[in-house]
């Protein structure tokens, strides 16, 4: 059987139903699991219970600082370990990412993945174009970002679910293998030209003080996470390309453009804290969800 972590997250419950789609057998783990999941606490490790799992699918526990993140993933790895799970598949960070904010726990978790002994593959995810739109807030002149002319290489989350539950459904085929799954490179003012306003690009330091005096609800740890996204991206660190995507999916990805314009647009036109332009509102800041 094949078990995804983080069944209730956006990636997790994705990859669940890709694979279900697929017909593969495969259930989901979760600290708050849904009817028919196995409840996984990475927090709490007497409880960890993979027995009768085959290939585990870790989708990254972030959303905390290094040290929890990867004392969550060490937890997991034990339990698979003692419990027999006899394949690994790890989400990790596109190799790009290496400057940015939450790539230690990334790496340091690769590290545990391949000292445990288990078989393995590591799905180095680039970051999503759904992040992508919603990282850009809207101003009374139209659309803003600390990213400059600076290109991502964005993955729809679907594909990466879809690569995923490619490679879960048939890991031995793919035993020991790293990819790196980035997309077609996007920018910001491609995004603001597809909904017909303008970009204006702030600084990063503007971008870091707003972070830290206008977004509430952001943990500690985040503002200097997504401080590091905006400067990679601006500086043409995050733009690269790669082929294994393609060949994990079998077919041609989804336009990350397209997913970032339909985020962006529905911010503009559904957050309250986001009125289109020319209302008079002020910028928005909006609370941004980094992936971990």
């Amino acid at each position: 059987m094949i078990l995804v972590t983080g069944a209730n997250g956006n990636l997790g419950s994705a990859t669940l139903a890709a694979l279900r789609d697929r017909g593969v057998v495969a259930t989901g783990g979760s600290r708050t699991p849904e009817e028919g999941m196995r409840r996984l606490d990475f927090d709490d490790r007497v409880s960890l219970d993979l027995a009768g799992v085959s290939t585990l699918v870790l989708i990254s526990a972030g959303y905390a600082e290094d040290d929890q993140v990867i004392g969550r993933h060490a937890a997991a790895l034990d339990t698979a370990v003692r419990d027999g799970v006899r394949h690994v598949v790890y989400t990790s960070l596109t190799g790009a990412g290496d400057h940015l904010g939450f790539a230690l726990a990334h790496r340091a978790t690769e590290r545990l993945v391949r000292a445990s002994g288990l078989p393995w593959t590591i799905l180095r995810n680039g970051l999503y174009a759904e992040l992508f739109g919603g990282l850009l807030t809207w101003s009374d002149e139209g659309m803003e970002s600390a990213f400059g002319d600076g290109a991502l290489a964005a993955v729809a989350r679907e594909d990466l679910a879809d690569a995923a539950a490619n490679v879960a459904a048939n890991p031995a085929r793919h035993r020991e293998r790293v990819y790196d799954l980035v997309g077609t490179p996007i920018t910001a003012v491609q995004v603001a030209d597809r909904l017909g306003v303008p970009h204006h690009t702030i600084s990063v330091g503007e971008y870091r003080r707003r972070l830290l005096d206008e977004t509430p609800g952001l943990l500690p740890f985040q503002p200097p996470m997504l401080a590091s996204i905006a400067t990679g991206i601006r500086h043409g660190f995050l733009d690269g390309t790669s082929p294994d995507l393609a060949e994990l999916l079998g077919r041609p990805a989804h336009s990350p453009l397209t997913t970032a314009v339909a985020v962006a647009s529905a911010a503009s036109r559904f957050s309250p804290a986001t009125e289109p332009p020319g209302d008079g509102s002020s910028r928005s800041c909006r609370r941004p969800t980094p992936q971990p």
